[in-house]
């Protein structure tokens, strides 16, 4: 299995890309910012991070081949900081115009607006990323309504939109009331291909925060119903609620076969030992840990949590899905995927190779430029002032 070939941009010129992030924290939309931003500066392209607070535990992972600005004075995270954020990115592109300027995930979304209103037709093309699902699971009623009016005046300038599977492109259509949306597989993956490893043993790996929406109490209760004795669960990652899950696997009488891992930069070696990826979370935002377990050979067992679930786990040669908080159901899939035989692990890293990052920049300027070309510009008709009305109500329910 070979690499992706190197990356040559689509693109007739270099483009000048400025990508604006808040700060630097351990988080996946940062991660995934910051890959694509190196890949396309080595691919020729001018990239600028513009960053609110160059702070967080990645700071010290921004690469050398992008300019990294941060704000003066800094601007942390607080209440009304978005806006300031936003104001701050209008001011750098006054004085340093772009091209394109990317807006990564839901979070950021609120630079758009505010990048327009201030530069008018002087803007650069905007393009903004769907990180997390615009219906999700737990925001109903009232709180998606409104949700849903305040992602419409954030986005109203938006060029493009980028989201990270085909199954939520008619969503993000739908909630903008325009047809300006494309799929493009998250860069959960580098372009390294390692030799596939054939699973031993009977480890259960679940990585993620120590955090409620992450099901890890489901994924004990689960493993507590296990009946096979080799049968092992590992938490890769640490939180709030470390000591309540240690109790709890002590209640269960497990607390021998559990062991509670701590975080881990790299869960690969983890993947590495282990037999299957235990994915419990209420709900996800894309889910790149089932990504990144199929490129190492595992196997999944998820909570349909996440669009990737449909995505990735159509097959039960991939893995096998179950209902959130589905206990039962979670016992039934663990026991099932330890007793088949392990699926032969370059078919999985086969499953998951539009996932790596070459495909994925190019991809991304492709959009860039196909965008450009359109010469898409912000519709200045006017508009209704009902989401302006409601920007104090909007604003409770930003993600």
């Amino acid at each position: 299995m070979s690499p992706p070939a190197p990356l040559r941009s689509p693109c007739p010129r270099p483009l000048s890309i400025l990508v604006v992030l808040h700060d630097l924290p351990l988080g996946g939309t940062e991660r995934v910012a910051l890959r694509l931003a190196d890949a396309w500066a080595k691919a020729g392209h001018e990239v600028t991070l513009l960053c609110g607070a160059a702070t967080g535990a990645q700071a010290g992972l921004v690469p050398e081949t992008i300019s990294l600005v941060e704000c003066d004075p800094p601007i942390p995270r607080a209440l009304g900081s978005r806006g300031r954020l936003g104001r701050a990115a209008a001011e750098h592109l006054r004085r340093r115009p772009a091209d394109i300027l990317f807006v990564p995930g839901n979070f950021h979304w609120s630079i758009s607006r505010d990048v327009a209103r201030a530069l008018g037709p002087d803007r650069p093309t905007i393009v903004a990323q769907v990180s997390s699902p615009i219906v999700k699971r737990g925001r109903a009623g009232a709180r998606q309504w409104a949700f849903e009016i305040g992602a419409r005046r954030r986005l109203r300038d938006a060029d493009a939109m980028v989201t990270l599977s085909p199954y939520t492109i008619h969503a993000v259509n739908r909630l903008l009331g325009r047809r300006i949306t494309s799929a493009i597989p998250l860069p959960a993956l580098g372009d390294e291909v390692g030799a596939p490893r054939t699973a031993s043993g009977k480890l259960i790996v679940a990585a993620g925060r120590l955090a409620p929406e992450k099901g890890f109490d489901v994924a004990l209760r689960a493993f507590a119903k296990v009946a096979d004795p080799e049968a092992r669960l590992a938490f890769v990652g640490d939180g709030p609620l470390r000591a309540e899950l240690r109790a709890l696997a002590d209640s269960l009488g497990v607390a021998d076969r559990v062991t509670f891992a701590g975080y881990a930069p790299d869960i690969g070696p983890w993947l590495d030992r282990g037999r299957l990826l235990l994915l419990s979370s209420w709900h996800e935002g894309f889910g790149a840990v089932i990504v990144e377990a199929l490129g190492r050979g595992r196997p999944v067992v998820a909570t349909d949590c996440t669009p990737a679930v449909r995505d990735l786990l159509w097959s039960q040669a991939h893995g096998r899905v179950v209902r959130p908080g589905d206990v039962e159901g979670m016992a039934a899939a663990l026991e099932a995927e330890l007793a088949a035989p392990p699926p032969a692990p370059s078919a999985l890293i086969e499953a998951v190779e539009a996932y790596r990052l070459t495909p994925v920049a190019r991809a991304y300027l492709d959009v860039f430029e196909a965008t450009l070309a359109k010469g898409a510009a912000v519709d200045t008709a006017v508009r209704s002032p009902l989401p302006r009305l409601l920007a104090p109500l909007t604003a409770l329910f930003s993600d």
